[in-house]
């Protein structure tokens, strides 16, 4: 079969039952009291309504892993609930800290994910086959906390007090010394994907003295700014106890086993581990543009992971039309993958104040594929009567609303 970009389909609307039983169930949604209003731009149709809550602590404690950018759990459910069924593989090209394939994992799906930096990975696979409290609290013991007595990074004071950071250093190394060797198990990966998880916030349950979210790491710099303004010293934290408080209220739902996954590292246009025609749905959110500064948010969890930020491939594009082409790259591989009748539901955000419609470069980056757009879904938690496609603002800057382009592939 030739490559997807050599051959020649036309995106004719020529919709499916299935596609049209999917329109006709997003025209007459009502769930939250609003009926839904349709607009139409350049020959595709917008959805505009609240299709999922943005109320907090409504999906499975799992999930409750801070980082940047990251979408509600409710957007993938939206989708998986509709467009697949059991046992269906659902899939997210950059998974981040793995929203997609986590919820289609507690909905019973097949996950497969991928993201071109290994801390996803960490960050996702625990909580696919989570081991038990008991078995963790049993690690916890058996790591020699008693040896980590000296700080060895100086620079990380500004954030740890001397015998946290010492400790932290010890598990640090004793983590990479048993990957290393290959003995990492489940439960050192739990144990690690949580203190990545508690280095940096503002509260005492993290291992930091005050600072900002912890999907959000500052630079040692700013954080002596922060010391000195705020009058502070890091304070001694008990990093197992810590450990053990998150992976509690982690742990604190019921979770069906997952049984199946697939996890990759790679470029999001060059998945090779995952075959043809395989995926039923895909539902994905890549960066925007120049929005977010991952290498800069996530120094310091990849400095616990042995990872140097700076080798991580992670797409950052300040023109639009580069950006077009980074989206139409991966849209040929998601071609590729994707089953016949299958779905994308692609979300892009609002960025630089509403000015840009990346929905649209979207659908510009799908043409000539085996891709058919069935539409625009605008997710608008303060829907108005005046809210429109080309207007619809519900924060002050950044990304504003949640704004889909689902396809459908031939």
């Amino acid at each position: 079969m030739p490559p997807i970009q050599e051959q020649q389909y036309l995106n004719i609307r020529t919709e499916s039952p299935a596609d049209q039983a999917f329109i006709r169930h997003l025209k007459e949604f009502n769930a939250f009291g609003t009926p839904t209003a349709v607009e139409s731009l350049d020959g595709i149709d917008y959805y505009i309504n609240e299709f999922w809550t943005a109320r907090q602590r409504q999906a499975n404690r799992l999930h409750e892993v801070s980082y940047r950018a990251c979408f509600k759990p409710q957007l993938p459910r939206f989708f998986i609930e509709r467009l697949t069924a059991p046992g269906d593989v659902v899939y997210d090209p950059f998974m981040g800290r793995g929203t997609t394939p986590l919820e289609a994992a507690l909905l019973e799906r097949t996950p497969y994910g991928n993201d071109t930096n290994p801390l996803s990975r960490a960050l996702l696979e625990p909580r696919l086959k989570p081991p038990s409290f008991k078995a963790i609290e049993k690690r916890l013991r058996s790591i020699p906390w008693d040896s980590f007595t000296e700080a060895a990074s100086p620079d990380l004071l500004t954030f740890y007090h001397p015998k946290t950071l010492a400790h932290l250093e010890g598990l640090r190394g004793w983590l990479l010394t048993r990957a290393a060797s290959d003995e990492l198990d489940a439960i050192d990966k739990w144990i690690r994907m949580v203190a990545i998880n508690r280095l940096t916030g503002h509260s005492a349950g993290f291992f930091s003295v005050y600072t900002l979210p912890p999907n959000q790491a500052v630079t040692v710099a700013r954080q002596k700014l922060i010391n000195e303004k705020r009058q502070q010293t890091p304070p001694l934290r008990d990093v197992t106890a810590i450990i053990l408080k998150k992976s509690k209220s982690l742990l604190s739902q019921e979770h069906p086993e997952c049984k199946r996954s697939l996890l990759c590292t790679a470029q999001s246009s060059h998945t090779p581990e995952i075959p043809d025609a395989c995926v039923q749905l895909t539902v994905t959110s890549p960066p925007f543009l120049d929005v977010v500064d991952y290498e800069g948010d996530n120094w310091l969890r990849c400095w616990f992971l042995g990872i140097d930020p700076k080798a991580v491939n992670i797409a950052s594009h300040r023109k639009v039309t580069d950006w077009q082409n980074f989206i139409r790259a991966t849209l040929v591989e998601l071609a590729r993958i994707t089953k016949p009748g299958g779905s994308i539901a692609f979300e892009v955000g609002e960025v630089r104040n509403g000015t840009i419609k990346l929905e649209q470069n979207v659908i510009a980056a799908a043409r000539g594929l085996p891709l058919h757009p069935l539409g625009v879904m605008i997710n608008q938690q303060d829907f108005t009567k005046t809210s429109n496609c080309w207007g619809v603002v519900n924060n002050s800057s950044g990304t504003n609303s949640n704004r889909i382009v689902v396809l459908r592939r031939h």
